[in-house]
């Protein structure tokens, strides 16, 4: 007898997949996903096990083991912080639009994964499914209380409240009641990064590098995006992490921000910038499977309504270092 190894079901020697779950078992190894259900496929599948697309064949499967194996991440229920130290850089461009000075905080070593948010919320939204791959299908608001939240069941301090009421999670994402969101940048709890943040860890922090991506000048050594995707997220943590030791931090998945989205940004010295005090659209950094190089540059910027959802739209999350503040 087999046991699967996503949900532990008892199935026959012969099988091939899982009876419960759809998993590949036995000699099969996992290799891609289905463009249409995101399902996990092996070599020598012709149709998806869950919704019966067709999908092309790869006749050599690699021999190493699955994804998962091979990811170089924590991938724990509790997010890794990576500490990174404050400092200045020039922010916007290539070279630089402005000069950005930021007090020191940790971030998440890779986007918030499915099983990560599942732990916490109690059930997972996303359309390309995998417990390591990136958490998607998550608004601004749905990120802000996984945030909260994750505070909450650590006993931190949570940084995000509307008015006096910190449990977000009763208030629909359309309401106008999200304008009066604030977040305590002083508080010990989880938060989406600002832009500048992002930006800065993306960098490599306090000693970045000059490389268009995060991680090297080779996209396809960091990086998920449209050429070499195969049109579907990936298990976190298996492309080269940058000098700070972040994975993903382009391609994969775009990611929330904490800052309303100004295509104009400003021109002089700017400490801790946390974007504009009013606005329709949220930043999202870092570009994603389905996009061009360009857009998944350490400075490429977008924006997206507070309540946009998509299978290539996730989050990392923070916290502020509240020994060292400016």
């Amino acid at each position: 007898m087999l046991n699967c190894i996503k949900c532990n079901t008892e199935l026959p020697d012969e099988a091939n997949f899982c009876s419960n779950c759809g998993f590949p078992v036995g000699s099969l190894k996992v290799c891609r996903s289905c463009t249409n259900c995101g399902a996990s496929l092996s070599a020598i599948d012709k149709f998806c096990s869950q919704c019966g697309k067709a999908v092309r064949v790869i006749k050599d499967a690699p021999t190493s083991g699955t994804l998962q194996e091979i990811s170089q991440s924590s991938n724990d229920t509790i997010p890794k912080l990576v500490p990174v130290k404050g400092g200045d850089f020039l922010m916007g461009s290539l070279t630089g639009e402005f000069q950005a000075k930021l007090s020191s905080f940790y971030v998440s070593e890779t986007p918030i994964t499915q099983k990560q948010y599942m732990y916490v919320i109690g059930k997972n939204p996303s359309k390309l499914q995998g417990e390591d791959r990136p958490v998607e299908m998550v608004n601004w608001c749905e990120a802000l209380i996984y945030c909260n939240t994750l505070s909450s069941i650590q006993g931190l301090t949570p940084c995000y409240s509307i008015g006096t009421q910190y449990d977000l999670s009763s208030f629909d994402a359309n309401s106008p009641v999200w304008k009066r969101i604030t977040c305590n940048f002083a508080a010990n709890g989880y938060r989406l990064l600002t832009e500048a943040e992002w930006e800065y860890a993306a960098r490599g922090g306090k000693d970045g590098s000059p490389y268009r991506y995060a991680g090297g000048s080779d996209i396809n050594q960091v990086a998920w995006y449209g050429e070499n995707s195969d049109i579907t997220t990936h298990v976190v943590g298996l492309k080269k992490p940058n000098s700070l030791g972040l994975f993903d931090m382009c391609g994969n998945v775009t990611e929330w921000c904490w800052d309303y989205y100004e295509p104009r940004l400003p021109t002089t010295l700017q400490v801790n910038p946390r974007g504009p005090s009013i606005g329709t659209m949220h930043a999202k950094r870092g570009g994603c499977w389905l996009d061009d190089a360009d857009q998944c540059t350490v400075f490429y910027r977008s924006g997206s309504i507070p309540s946009g959802k998509s299978s290539s739209l996730g989050f990392r999350i923070c916290r502020s270092d509240i020994s060292t503040q400016i």
